[in-house]
């Protein structure tokens, strides 16, 4: 019988060892299955590794274990990614495997869970859910989110069950959310709630409703947490009602804060707010031990101590200096109450010896709380980064810690009666409590010496020994951290007392874990790295230790639901009964349909948003009734006169009508209940005499535009339905139908896309085969004009249409004028085709200027009459090709004159321009305050002094045959032309597209001297406009209709008339969202960028031409308190030397700021914000030395002698002295190097102070220009005299002109302060800092200090507590 039982056991172990090994050589399909049914899951996938031949009943158990639905109440389709691609469902009860069922292995088999008939999963119930651990071993586990934030747990089991958010774990136990960076609150009160004399004594404790808010009463939101972590059926809860009470916002979230800084303010704010009642002394009854902290001289053997409290003991990773860690927690321990020798100069003062002695200090420990916390300090300094590192070094921590070997019996002695001695003392005595030393502490409330008790000393020592042999500590909670110094993700390890099973807490999840995994904690690496071992080491390890004192008559259990008091017990049902009204509205809620809702109004006649929400129960009728309330449209039109449809808001489509199923529930028309839908609904209106259409599904809807060729108009849209199968001719006759216009004449061109207008000509073309989509658009012309006999593309409908498609409607903002800015504009028009001789200007304008008026319009005649003659001299030039334009449009194009003129009127009208320029300073200031508008930063007008008579712009306006003409700055037009564009056109012709790209900027003109203007798209059509209220009092508004291909150059002078001066002395502004400002200057380029109802704003100043930049001049001031101020704006040409661009700036300094300066007695250098860089030399050429952009900026720097900068080899550096006995610094003095070397550094500082060399001292200012320093901080902080030969090495890299270099005589001693002068000049100084802005040079993140508010609101005086 026994050998037959054998044999039976042999064969049956066989049997399963075959099946093993066969599955291990099965393939196997990986199957990753996406929650589609509910909102909060839809990101959520369960990944299941099953064997090949496993049938699909058994999948869909798998996958309903592992969601926590019962199956059978939903289905599982095919999907691919996050697209389904086939809807049809996966058979549930086939015995058939899921390789035959078209699984395939190797390869990621995507599916998508779904509502089985339109309804909801069922969540399986604790009573019914039961785990088959047979599939455990088939689970790999869920992928991790996208985007979560924290970090994810090393040590969470294998086994870890994906399921709802709603669902409670395995372990019984219940997890709290994460609010974003909450993670170490979350791991401290699952400790506390896993504390069974915490929660208990918490329990014990009543609120009181008439003695404080419930909500910022801290241990009554920490009571009800502990309830709900005891109670609740969820899988995790919400913390933020405990944050409440702690008087924390959602910013609080998002700070993350030490564990350990949190126990101890918690701690604090539980101990006020317990004051005088039964649990005012529990935190120190729990955690509180007590260290004498002493000092004993080596010569006499007296002894000053002084009693401390502790709640934690930090222990430290690293010793200071060392490279190797401690290896476990009891040799920390041991380090941390090693005493230290005290000699040198650190000497202690004997208060018996009267002198400095060495002396013994250290720490003993008195007492060990009976939960004992250690603090793992691995957070530390690196002093050579100058930065916060975290410590990853192993250390090991016992599950069982033997605190008796900590503790010394021999302080417990009484100072009275026995003797304080140590055995490296030379001369022993006693130390009395009456001769004790507090030297380690200023606070009077501190305690010395030990409370005795009125027992023996034999007695006391008896008892002592017995509390000593009894300190054995268990380890129950390890807190760990994973990540760096900089932050990381907090999470516990926790064992239960009722079964000693061991549990991660990470946030929401709690999964069991195994005394290996608390292992893992320890840190370090596998292998010994030496010195680098913590840099290579896990950076999840433990940071704090709880261990409880085993103590049977101490030990206490969780008190179970009947021990519960009677408030307790109340406050359980209360919160069930909220948790069960919840799980209600949940239910609710997963059976409410939310779809997005749009209605035109038909009285507005504004498409109109909202979400509609509608329980799937709910019929059609029903739900017409709540969308017609929700759109507010009782006051507008009868709720008989609204329907719902199907709409596709994208293509804005109208899918199909529900006729006849008014009384269908919503869940079946809409396909169930759905987190997103694929669709949008929209309220239909009609009027009462009207009736609704019915759409098919399969239908086109098609917008059908009449176009009138005669009055070249284009209707509004009119909606027709059609079917993709119907032809082009059948599709005519439901136009016509629809238009009342004939079908035989009628042409159809279809809008297939932007741009792509096709005529729709082949009769027997089916509309889907032209491309007609769920939405179209359609322009149709019905006339018996010779037009339709003209071939498509030559045809004017064609044209029409084209325009029409690539018009625009922009409003532009007219500059402000004077008020004879209408007469200015009337001459400005006539004139543009007057013929009449410049030189009667001239002389009409030479006598006396009585009249403000006039002068305006004689300025604008001459003006346009320049413009218009130089723009017909360069179309001369042009082969004599002086055709115009013919294209049609909507606005009168200007005829430019044909008259000649000669040079004498060009210096004429420059008299006339200086005249008027005198005479009219009004005029200017106004144009002045116009432009000064766009950079807000100047301190002076932006607005070119050459509106009209700028000496660079008057080269290309009246240089008008060759003749060179004098400018202001002795330069003539030829020369300032010729060294501009010299260096382009050499080698090659430029064509406008390279030109474009080197400079950023065209002129309006081509190099054949064509205007630009006149290009293929000319449609322009404009018309006064009145702007929204705020936009200015007396701002002229125009809406422009404009062709957007048309070039940003045709633009301007089209715009020419309203703006009243020629499109080169006006800009062109883009005006983007929150009024930002951009200036359009690339005249080459379309309006393409532009859309509808894009505004621009017209503002005076002389535009760019090709190659030119805008720069904006700030003179530095180097020993000013604020260095950088502006100047002006100028113009630099690409291919012009710094000294053209000295020159030219030399009368706009003088005119607009003031300075009458010479050529040489003023330098230009590079501006990088606020640092002056690089000295440009005269001979520089801009773009090709000098790299320049738009919007460039320059420093101009005034010389008080000759410039010493010759060449490009040379270094300008700024020095300043720093004098230590009077504490001040002196003013800057640029030193000139010949070359990088220190040494000639020091000789020159050597030279311009006097100072010898072999005391000279200097160090490199830090921040930005002029690197302002306290004079408290000078001395010490800067690095001074570094070990260096040359500038540009490392610490210093002086590699440009305008370094600051602080220097010092080393033989100078340091003023002493009183601390009355110290407190004055660190007033002065913060106040001198606060106002140059440059105190801060670096500055990191500050972090939030973390603070518990007992009151609830932080803004509140807390020191009356």
């Amino acid at each position: 019988m026994f050998w037959s039982c054998r044999q039976s056991i042999f064969a049956e172990m066989k049997k399963k060892f075959s099946q093993i090994e066969s599955a291990a050589e099965e393939p196997r399909v990986l199957c990753i299955v996406q929650d589609t049914t509910n909102s909060k899951t839809v990101n959520e996938r369960i990944t299941l590794n099953l064997p090949a031949s496993t049938p699909l009943k058994r999948l869909f158990e798998d996958v309903a274990s592992k969601v926590g639905y019962v199956n059978g109440t939903f289905d599982l389709v095919w999907g691919n990614g996050d697209n389904i691609t086939d809807m049809t469902p996966i058979e549930q009860n086939s015995d058939k495997s899921i390789l035959d069922a078209g699984f395939e292995s190797g390869k990621k088999n995507f599916l998508h869970l779904t509502e089985k008939d339109g309804e909801q999963p069922r969540i399986m119930s604790e009573e019914s859910g039961t785990t088959d651990d047979s599939t455990q071993d088939r689970f790999i586990g869920p992928l991790p989110r996208e985007g979560s934030i924290g970090c994810t747990n090393d040590y969470v089991s294998q086994n870890y069950s994906y399921s709802s958010v709603l669902s409670k774990s395995e372990t019984g136990y219940v997890g709290l959310v994460n609010q974003a960076m909450t993670c170490y609150l979350n791991s401290l009160l699952q400790t506390l709630f896993m504390t069974p004399e915490f929660r208990n004594a918490l329990y014990k404790w009543e609120f009181e409703d008439s003695e404080e808010d419930p909500v910022t009463s801290i241990p009554y939101q920490l009571q009800r947490l502990f309830v709900l972590l005891q109670t609740s059926k969820k899988r995790a809860i919400e913390t933020t009602d405990v944050t409440r009470s702690f008087g924390w916002d959602s910013s609080e979230a998002w700070q993350q804060h030490d564990v350990q800084e949190l126990c101890r303010v918690m701690f604090d704010a539980l101990e006020q707010k317990w004051k005088q009642t039964e649990q005012a002394d529990l935190i120190n009854q729990l955690y509180q031990g007590k260290l004498k902290d002493y000092v004993r001289c080596l010569e006499c053997g007296y002894e000053g101590w002084r009693i401390d409290t502790y709640l934690d003991i930090p222990l430290v990773i690293r010793p200071y200096g060392s490279n190797q860690a401690f290896a476990s927690v009891e040799e920390a321990l041991h380090a941390f109450i090693q005493p230290e020798i005290l000699d040198g100069p650190n000497q202690y003062f004997c208060e018996r010896c009267k002198k400095k002695c060495d002396a013994r200090k250290g720490l003993r420990f008195l007492h060990f709380p009976y939960l004992l916390t250690l603090q793992l300090k691995r957070f530390d300094f690196d002093y050579t980064t100058m930065h916060r590192i975290k410590l990853n070094d192993r250390m090991t921590f016992p599950e069982e810690l033997d605190m008796n070997v900590f503790i010394d019996v021999e302080d417990e002695k009484s100072p009275q009666t026995e003797s304080c001695t140590d055995s490296g003392a030379e001369n022993e005595g006693s130390c009395h409590s009456d001769q004790m030393s507090n030297d380690f502490s200023n606070d009077d409330g501190v305690d010395e010496g030990i409370c005795l008790e009125n027992n023996s000393a034999a007695e006391r020592i008896s008892k002592i020994s017995s509390e000593k042999s009894s300190l054995l500590y268990e380890l129950f909670s390890v807190m760990v951290h994973s990540g760096s110094a900089a932050g990381g993700h907090y999470y516990a390890c926790i064992k239960s007392f009722s079964d000693d099973q061991w549990y991660s807490f990470n946030d929401q999840h709690v999964s069991k874990i195994t005394q290996e995994d608390i292992k893992k904690t320890y840190g370090g690496s596998s292998g010994s790295r030496g010195y680098y071992s913590s840099a290579f080491a896990s950076s999840t390890n433990a940071y704090m230790l709880i261990y409880r004192l085993k103590d049977p008559t101490r030990n206490a259990k969780f008190l179970e639901a009947h021990e519960y008091p009677e408030h307790i017990k109340k406050l359980v049902q209360k919160e069930r009964e909220l948790e069960e009204q919840e799980k209600r509205q949940r239910e609710i809620e997963r059976n409410t349909c939310k779809i997005k809702l749009f209605c035109m109004h038909p009285i507005k006649q504004i498409m109109m948003e909202n979400k509609l929400e509608v329980h799937k129960d709910r019929t059609l009728k029903e739900a017409v009734e709540i969308a017609y309330k929700l759109m507010d449209l009782e006051e507008s039109v009868p709720l008989d006169c609204c329907r719902l449809v199907k709409y596709d808001e994208f293509h804005d489509y109208l899918e199909r009508s529900y006729e006849g199923e008014e009384d269908t529930p919503m869940g079946l028309l809409l396909g169930g209940v759905k987190s997103t839908y694929m669709f949008d609904l929209l309220l239909e209106t009609r009027r009462p005499d009207q009736s609704f259409q019915c759409y098919k599904p399969g239908e086109v809807m098609v917008k059908v535009h009449v176009v009138d060729l005669k009055t070249e108009s284009v209707a509004p849209p009119i909606s027709v339905r059609a079917y993709l199968n119907q032809t082009v001719s059948e599709f005519k006759q439901l136009i016509s139908k629809a238009t009342h216009l004939p079908a035989e004449t009628m042409r159809v061109v279809f809008e297939r896309c932007y741009n792509d207008l096709r005529l729709l000509n082949v009769s027997s073309k089916t509309l889907k085969a032209e491309g007609f989509f769920r939405s179209n658009k359609v322009f149709i012309e019905s006339s018996e004009s010779l037009d339709r006999h003209a071939a498509y593309t030559d045809s004017h409908l064609w044209k029409l249409l084209d325009r029409h498609a690539n018009t625009i409607r922009l409003y532009v903002s007219l500059p402000e004028q004077s008020p004879g800015s209408q007469f200015r504009r009337t001459v400005y028009q006539k004139s543009s085709g007057d013929s009449g001789n410049l030189d009667e200007v001239c002389e009409r304008v030479k006598g006396p200027v009585g009249n403000l008026k006039y002068v305006n319009a004689v300025l604008e005649e001459s003006t346009e009459k320049l413009k218009s003659y130089s723009l017909q001299q360069q179309q001369e030039a042009d082969n004599g090709d002086s055709s115009k334009s013919t294209e049609a449009s909507d606005f009168e194009n200007i005829e430019s004159p044909s008259n000649e003129i000669d040079s004498s009127a060009s210096a004429d009208n420059r008299e006339l321009e200086n005249q008027i320029q005198i005479s009219d300073p009004e005029n200017l200031q106004s144009e002045e305050r116009s432009d000064s508008d766009v950079n807000n930063d100047r301190s002076t007008s932006s607005v070119d002094s050459d509106i009209l008579s700028s000496s660079h712009s008057s080269d290309t306006l009246c240089n008008v045959d060759s003749a060179p003409i004098p400018l202001a700055n002795g330069l003539d037009s030829h020369s300032i032309t010729s060294s501009r564009r010299s260096k382009a056109n050499q080698g090659k012709k430029e064509t406008w597209d390279t030109a474009e790209e080197d400079s950023g900027t065209d002129s309006e003109y081509d190099e054949s001297g064509k205007s630009r203007g006149e290009a293929q798209y000319m449609y322009f059509k404009s018309e006064p406009y009145t702007a929204d209220e705020g936009s200015g009092e007396g701002q002229k508004w125009l809406m422009v209709h404009v062709d957007k291909r048309i070039t940003l150059s045709a633009f301007k002078q089209h715009l020419e008339p309203f703006v009243g001066v020629p499109s080169s002395h006006f800009k062109v502004f883009r005006v983007y969202a929150s009024n930002q400002e951009f200036e359009s200057v690339r005249l080459n380029e379309t309006l393409s960028s532009f859309s509808d109802d894009n505004k621009i704003t017209i503002r005076l100043g002389r535009a760019l031409k090709k190659g030119e930049y805008r720069v904006k001049v700030y003179q530095l001031l180097v020993n000013e308190a604020e260095p950088c101020k502006f100047l002006l704006d100028a113009v630099f040409a690409k291919g012009m030397t710094v000294r053209q661009s000295k020159e030219e700036l030399l009368p706009q300094l003088r005119e607009q700021c003031g300075l009458d300066l010479t050529i040489d007695r003023f330098r230009l250098r590079k501006k990088t914000w606020k640092n002056p860089g690089t000295v440009f030399l005269d001979y520089h050429v801009y773009e090709e030395d000098i790299n320049i952009s738009s919007n460039w900026e320059v420093f101009l720097e005034i010389l008080d002698g000759v410039e010493k900068m010759k060449s490009m080899s040379q270094l300008a550096v700024l020095s300043r002295r720093w004098r230590p006995s009077e504490m001040k610094l002196d003013s800057f003095q640029e030193v000139v190097l010949e070359s990088s070397s220190v040494e000639e550094l020091r000789e020159k500082l050597s030279e311009i102070s006097g100072i010898p060399l072999e005391n000279i001292e200097f160090a490199k200012g830090r921040g930005t220009f002029p690197c302002d320093i306290s004079v408290l901080e000078i001395h010490q902080d800067l690095d001074w005299n570094p070990k260096v030969s040359t500038l540009n090495v490392w610490p210093l890299y002086i590699c440009d002109d305008g370094a600051v270099i602080f220097y010092r005589d080393k033989t100078e001693e340091l003023m002493e302060l009183t601390e009355e002068q110290r407190n004055e000049l660190m007033k002065k100084e913060s106040s001198r800092l606060q106002k140059t802005g440059h105190r801060v040079t670096y500055s990191p993140r500050k972090e939030k200090a973390l603070k518990i508010y007992l009151d609830g609101a932080p803004n509140k005086d807390l020191t009356q507590d």
